[in-house]
């Protein structure tokens, strides 16, 4: 049996983290980083390991950061017009980070991004998104309008998984996200760990809708992680610059969701404020990109 997989998304899905040679994970390589230029990740180690019972063509197109817009508009046209059978369509952490975060937007653009690819046959492999100001450490004012946003991110992909189906991983039903050996030095994207426990995760999935896998994805790791000295180093000399230049921008939008919260009772946080079409949580009838400015060159080192 011929399986076709293409891969669309951002820096997780480029590998960023998983390097092939094991060498230090502090190279981002920046925006634009491709499959293959340094890096492997799960969707290749996903593919090998379909490749045990198939005969797989995979195409990764994914970016290191990409947005929901970059991934319609540049990475789906790349993927042509033939018959796909498996797709994995996993991005928009970037979009939080942006001052021109737009919910409908996003929810948009994945929904042509599916359309498109169920139509040519593919079954979608998506995820939800987890806390990842958790992860990171940020502190609780900053985790939580970036939870806030992230989480209309999700909203999206319910959507997408209701009308589409396909496979879709909640990542905070999964423990080990939240352990530090999951994550790659810059703790925003998965390590080598990380990367081979998202492989197979997917690939147990698919199993369980009868597609044959032969041999599933090793969870063994082939290099060590970060030692915690790396992990110092790397945290003073970009982690806590890159928590500063994000103080700056979310500040005034953490204080706008406050004063929400005052004069709406509360409920500037709850349901209402993330319902699907509806504002960013805490922001005017009507504004679906925050009061907040930032560069984007600041945030493509860090972003995933």
């Amino acid at each position: 049996m011929s399986l076709h997989y293409v891969a669309l998304g951002d820096s997780t899905t480029v590998g960023v983290g998983d390097p092939m040679n094991g060498s230090s994970t502090t190279d981002l390589s920046g925006a634009g980083a491709r499959s293959g230029e340094g890096w492997r990740g799960w969707a290749s180690l996903l593919a090998e390991s379909l490749a045990s019972s198939h005969r797989v063509t995979f195409s990764n197109f994914a970016t290191s950061g990409a947005t929901v817009n970059l991934v319609a508009t540049e990475q789906l046209p790349e993927t042509g017009s033939g018959p796909i059978d498996l797709a994995s369509l996993i991005v928009g952490v970037n979009d939080t980070l942006r001052s021109t975060f737009d919910p409908g937007r996003i929810r948009e653009h994945l929904h042509v991004c599916a359309e498109q690819l169920t139509a040519r046959g593919a079954l979608l492999l998506t995820v939800r998104f987890h806390d990842h100001g958790q992860v990171f450490g940020l502190p609780k004012w900053m985790r939580r309008p970036l939870w806030q946003r992230i989480e209309q991110v999700n909203l999206a992909y319910d959507d997408l998984y209701a009308r589409y189906g396909g496979v879709r991983l909640d990542m905070a039903d999964y423990p080990e996200v939240y352990r530090r050996d999951f994550w790659s030095i810059d703790r925003l994207h998965p390590g080598e760990r990380g990367h081979r426990h998202l492989a197979r995760i997917f690939a147990d999935e698919l199993a369980v809708r009868g597609l044959r896998i032969d041999v599933p994805p090793a969870l063994d790791c082939a290099y060590k992680p970060p030692s915690k000295w790396a992990d110092t180093v790397w945290m003073v000399r970009e982690g806590v610059p890159w928590i500063g230049r994000r103080a700056g921008d979310l500040v005034p939008f953490v204080a706008r969701m406050g004063m929400g919260a005052l004069t709406t009772g509360g409920r500037a946080f709850g349901p209402t404020a993330l319902s699907g079409g509806s504002p960013a949580a805490g922001l005017p009838a009507g504004t679906t990109s925050c009061p907040w400015s930032s560069s984007n060159a600041e945030v493509q080192r860090l972003e995933a």
